[in-house]
């Protein structure tokens, strides 16, 4: 080898040599950074002061979690490459989600060629024995285009007095700008992925349209005074209803002139039979008010003429059993999940095993309540008042006799004694094979919102005000 070739390998050596080092580098930061975000998990999850977060606020750091996991991978992909030359990614390497792509989605193949198919020993075109054949997940960006529309008129030559011409159709927006499918991506955006008008402002910017969040915004409020109807017949769907669930939850609203947000609050009330067989579609309505007090239900309630809300313990539902109504007044039945939630709490902080022991009486009445879903209310009543009965006889007692072992102003307490005061609705699923042990039907709709809400009114509310 002359000087020249050694010199020149030299220096590719020490340039591979470099590459590995900053590619070890940014394993290394890599791995710090997930080292913190678990580390941060474990304090939010385990830590004195904090509470067990919702599922869908969990989610947030874990995704930081999977990024800086990416990053990793990546990294030392870099340095298996450099270390075994710039040849291809190791073969071993996992392909997750592969091979299991929708066969529905179209398929668009390209064959790479080796440069040459002629035998290096001089036999000649070397013969195809096989392929190797991978999926991979693409995506065509959203594209922009202008609709044109054309209304040609006629006129009749000999006499010149007759004109015709198709009437223009109706639109949304009358003469404006938008299709009814550019409005509904925008609402789909705003209200279903929580994307605020100047967002998709500048989303659009980018592709050289110039809209301001006050266009976008005078498009949505047309289309939901055109999507009242559908409101209104959601509502019905409701009111109709024997059981609905409700809730509400805090969210930051715009205060206009002070530059800053207040607190306001949705409602969701929901009618869902899939529990217990039913067949209808479940039904989910949103409604905004600037507070949570008791006489927003009673407004968002007016006309339905069911007997059961299924609630949590807040006591502004307490009002709904003295409303007077044709029907006579609501009938509450109080959720499983936020009683036991306050046990698992105290398992967290105290490590209490009178937590623990109620904690496991309450997986018993769910695990029965898992055997029975789907099925109709005749049978789900039967399983309980069979398997689910003699737990909660006993259950009660048990929880009076810890009440008065343990210090009064405890939080344990505390606990007990809420879930005492609400026991009448805990129980009435014992009653009725429709009723639910919880309020999850309408905890998992709003969850969307409470989560990723962007300082706006939902437009179903908009529809109806």
């Amino acid at each position: 080898m002359t000087d020249t070739a050694l010199a020149e390998e030299n220096a590719l050596l020490k340039a591979r040599l470099a590459e590995t080092e900053a590619a070890l580098a940014d394993a290394v930061e890599s791995q710090k950074r997930l080292e913190s975000i678990v580390s941060e998990l474990r304090r939010e999850k385990f830590g004195r002061k904090s509470e067990k977060l919702d599922p869908e606020q969990f989610n947030l750091p874990l995704e930081d979690v999977e990024l800086a996991q990416g990053v990793l991978d990546a990294a030392q992909e870099k340095v298996r490459r450099a270390l075994k030359g710039q040849g291809a990614a190791e073969s071993g390497a996992p392909n997750r989600n592969r091979g299991h792509l929708p066969k529905h989605l179209p398929r668009v193949e390209r064959i790479i060629e080796p440069e040459t198919t002629m035998c290096p020993c001089g036999c000649g075109e070397m013969a195809k024995i096989g392929e190797d054949v991978s999926e991979r997940l693409d995506v065509v960006p959203a594209q922009l285009r202008v609709l044109v529309t054309r209304r040609p008129r006629y006129a009749c030559r000999r006499c010149s007095g007759a004109v015709v011409q198709a009437h223009a159709p109706e639109h949304v927006v009358p003469g404006g700008l938008p299709t009814e499918a550019l409005i509904a991506q925008v609402m789909v955006a705003k209200f279903g992925d929580h994307l605020p008008f100047y967002r998709q402002a500048e989303i659009y910017t980018r592709q050289g349209i110039t809209l301001d969040r006050a266009t976008l915004g005078n498009w949505v409020g047309r289309a939901c005074f055109h999507l009242r109807p559908i409101a209104d017949h959601l509502q019905e769907r409701l009111k109709v209803a024997d059981r609905v669930f409700m809730v509400e939850t805090r969210a930051p609203v715009l205060d206009p002139g002070r530059r800053k947000t207040k607190t306001g609050y949705f409602w969701a009330i929901v009618a869902d039979d899939r529990g217990h067989g039913g067949a209808g579609p479940p039904v989910v309505m949103f409604h905004y008010a600037p507070g949570r007090g008791a006489v927003h239900a009673l407004r968002f309630l007016e006309g339905y003429r069911g007997r059961f809300v299924q609630c949590d313990g807040y006591e502004a539902y307490d009002k709904l059993t003295k409303v007077d109504r044709p029907v006579g007044p609501w009938t509450l039945v109080h959720c499983w999940t936020h009683a036991r939630r306050r046990f698992v709490k105290r398992l967290e902080k105290d490590a209490s095993p009178i937590a623990e022991e109620a904690l496991r009486q309450i997986a018993e009445l769910y695990a029965i309540e898992k055997s029975v879903r789907g099925l109709g209310p005749e049978a789900r009543l039967a399983a309980r008042r069979e398997l689910s009965a003699p737990i909660i006889a006993a259950f009660r007692p048990w929880l009076e006799a810890q009440l008065s072992r343990i210090p009064r102003s405890s939080k344990l307490a505390e606990d007990i004694r809420y879930t005492l005061a609400r026991w009448p609705g805990l129980t009435r699923f014992l009653k009725d094979g429709r009723l639910e042990l919880d309020t999850n039907p309408v905890e998992n709709q709003i969850r969307k919102i409470a989560v990723g809400w962007s300082l706006c009114t939902p437009f179903v509310s908009a529809c109806k005000h």
